[in-house]
């Protein structure tokens, strides 16, 4: 992640304001760039797509991609994270409207790409912050490795590599999906 370079402080409304040709999280009152490689978006918009399918088909609630922005850390409330890919089950929001403006609960599930030049440290600090703020589910997806490590009320870091697949748990029950599954699409889309 780079920061970027600034004298001023911003808040999570100066984040909001910004124009939409980069996508910044808040971290310690500064704008930080959100490492995005083409392999990295490409995951992401297939996991994406895999799962509103699933959350719709099933009726559980909204998908939602790294245009939304969270505010719902309990140990840092300026702080606004953007993960890839989150998922809200239905009934959560107040009046089951949309909120205006960065959401202030903690998603269900959080999906990371990893970008090949993001650093370990700054990944495992997000787990930790989605952690604190109850985010029941967590996948950390390394593309290149092809890896998912995840994280939820009894896993810590389970590793799922090959054949093994990504489990719904209670946050999506019934769902389930190879990661051979994610990665043949990536390999069908890049094909000649």
């Amino acid at each position: 992640m780079s920061t970027i370079s600034s004298t001023s402080v911003f808040t999570p409304e100066d984040l909001l304001s910004l124009p939409d040709d980069r996508r910044y999280e808040l971290v310690g009152g500064k704008l930080v760039e959100k490492p995005v490689s083409a392999l990295s978006s490409l995951v992401a918009s297939i996991v994406s797509r895999i799962l509103w399918e699933f959350v719709e088909r099933n009726r559980l609630g909204c998908v939602f991609d790294p245009d939304l922005t969270y505010q719902c850390f309990p140990a840092d409330p300026n702080l606004v994270r953007r993960p890839d890919v989150s998922f809200i089950r239905k009934g959560r929001f107040e009046g089951n409207r949309l909120p205006e403006g960065h959401v202030r609960i903690a998603p269900d599930l959080v999906v990371e790409v990893i970008s090949p030049n993001e650093k370990a440290y700054d990944v495992d600090e997000k787990v930790e912050l989605y952690r604190a703020a109850a985010v029941r589910l967590i996948w950390i997806i390394n593309p290149v490795a092809r890896t998912v490590h995840v994280y939820g009320a009894n896993l810590r870091g389970a590793v799922l590599r090959g054949e093994d697949a990504l489990d719904g748990a209670d946050v999506l029950p019934g769902f389930s999906c190879p990661l051979r599954e994610i990665f043949a699409k990536v390999d069908a889309a890049l094909a000649s």
